[in-house]
């Protein structure tokens, strides 16, 4: 039994953040962001915009396009680093939300590679014959975890959600195979400090030393995910016996266009084959990918029978990458 993506689909806020907007908060400029990282401006979630309402909208884009009715979805995995709650799961809010009655929801936390994995493991549910009908989403709230007067890590990232449908299928089109790569011993290099049981929301200090931001080393994790963004590619084109020139496209996680161009050069693959939506949305860790694909898929650019590889890089650090055949 193999597994075919039969919808995608995505979600945004309508507000957009300018780095010229940025220039006014920080010490900083548009030439300065965009130069080192290839963003120009990101949306941020709205009151009353939460993860699960971004989830739940491009959940319904991606059964809409799939023509699969909520109720029909077996099983929905949500992964986020912004869940709306400790608990309970993101997912179980967004199975409320869309009605999707018949489903197991769970959250599945990968930082910035977490779409990766949760299409990992959808892709094992699958096989297995547990289930038929899957949905992932990768959402996220990133802008209500930065540091606003940092401008290393608040010029970065950006909101919204992506999302894909998953069935069974006996055809030709299909998810070819997903690789996921963990190194542990570099969780402090990008991490967000509050509030789990090491700085939890009830001590007073988490508050007044302001351990609730997100905390990055910024050189650091450039290093390694150049590094880690390859060794997955790689494990994906060994693993199907192809090289970089048969790709048709490589979608990578949008977190920075240098990485973004490093990785591509070390796999021989030209701008042409790139999907990047990174100036227009920054950084959305698990909703990058998903997004970029939805967008790359409804405008036509990705078509029946190309060679589409997905590469992710985030905190953990957790890796990844899925080969599909569209």
């Amino acid at each position: 039994m193999n597994v075919r993506i039969t919808g995608t689909g995505s979600a945004l806020p309508a507000r957009i953040l300018t780095n010229a907007e940025i220039s006014q908060m920080v010490d900083t400029s548009d030439e300065w962001i965009t130069t080192r990282t290839g963003i120009r401006e990101r949306r941020i979630a709205a009151e009353g915009e939460y993860t699960s309402t971004l989830a739940a909208e491009a959940g319904r884009n991606a059964l809409a396009m799939a023509g699969v009715a909520a109720e029909e979805i077996d099983l929905l995995l949500v992964s986020t680093v912004t869940p709306d709650f400790p608990f309970p799961s993101t997912a179980c809010i967004v199975q409320d939300l869309l009605g999707a009655t018949n489903a197991t929801a769970f959250d599945l936390s990968a930082a910035c590679a977490g779409f990766i994995f949760g299409l990992s493991v959808a892709d094992k549910y699958i096989r297995s014959g547990a289930v038929k009908k899957i949905l992932v989403i990768g959402a996220e709230v990133l802008s209500r975890t930065v540091d606003w007067r940092d401008r290393n890590t608040c010029v970065l990232f950006g909101d919204g959600a992506g999302a894909v449908v998953l069935e069974a299928t006996d055809g030709e089109h299909e998810l070819l195979s997903t690789h996921t790569f963990s190194k542990g011993a570099f969780w402090n290099l990008l991490y967000q400090q509050g509030s789990g049981s090491r700085n939890p929301a009830t001590d007073r200090r988490t508050i007044d030393e302001e351990r609730i931001y997100l905390t990055m080393e910024g050189n650091d994790v450039f290093k390694h995910a150049v590094r880690a963004m390859e060794e997955a590619s790689t494990a994906a084109l060994v693993a199907n016996g192809i090289s970089g020139t048969d790709l048709s496209f490589l979608i990578p996680h949008q977190a920075n266009q240098r990485i973004i161009d490093a990785t591509a050069k070390r796999l021989g693959i030209g701008p042409e084959r790139l999907v990047i939506n990174l100036d227009r949305y920054g950084n959305t860790s698990s909703a990058s990918i998903p997004i970029a694909l939805d967008e790359a898929h409804r405008n036509g650019v990705i078509k029946s029978g190309n060679l589409v590889m997905m590469v992710a890089f985030g905190a953990g650090f957790a890796y990844g990458s899925t080969l599909v055949r569209w």
